[in-house]
């Protein structure tokens, strides 16, 4: 049994965004690559803008939902857990990313159409930061972690280092990242000395 049209144009946008970029995926090749039309896939997605995103957050590591969720209840686990576990899914996440979006920087009219559709969508490459600047800020108002630390550059220190993983390292050559587990462990241990 097939798939249902929006599970194939999906599945299609990644693969093609993942071996040849997003500046290079066309709608057009997406649409023959799910086998169905480019009006079909315009049924579903208004614009290529709105199927990258759903990309992101349908088909990568989960970030932006498990900020949402600690940063309702931190209290569950550790802090340290909780940073770790965010650390893991945000390394993966850019990891998996980055070859996506790397792109668009090459095409500076398309990155700018890109970035206004992201505002206009209310959503972008900060959303990230934001969610882990409330989490950290309810682990603040919970007492688990200091009064004056400043939430905001954690956050933007702690997800910095795991996009900054994706971008710095050779996967296939001689300084491959280090494995995204042991990353996430030491860099939230680093991290912790500063504010808790």
């Amino acid at each position: 049994m097939q798939k249902p049209a929006r599970a194939r144009i999906l599945d299609a946008a990644h693969a093609l965004m993942l071996s040849v970029g997003l500046a290079r995926a066309t709608t057009k090749a997406i649409a023959k690559e799910a086998g169905c039309s480019e009006a079909a896939l315009y049924k579903h997605f208004a614009s290529k803008e709105e199927l990258f995103v759903t990309v992101l957050k349908e088909r990568l590591p989960r970030l932006t939902p498990l900020l949402q969720e600690l940063s309702k209840d931190p209290t569950e686990r550790t802090v340290e857990e909780n940073l770790v576990r965010i650390a893991y899914e945000a390394a993966l996440f850019y990891e998996q990313s980055f070859p996506i979006a790397a792109s668009l920087y090459a095409e500076t009219q398309l990155k700018s159409r890109h970035e206004t559709a992201m505002r206009e969508m209310g959503t972008g490459p900060h959303m990230p930061i934001i969610g882990l600047d409330a989490y950290l800020r309810a682990e603040q108002t919970a007492g688990r972690i200091r009064d004056d630390a400043d939430t905001h550059a954690a956050a933007s220190l702690l997800l910095g280092a795991c996009a900054q993983r994706a971008f710095a390292y050779d996967a296939a050559g001689p300084y491959p990242p280090p494995p995204a587990e042991r990353f996430a462990r030491d860099l939230v241990r680093t991290l912790l000395t500063g504010i808790s």
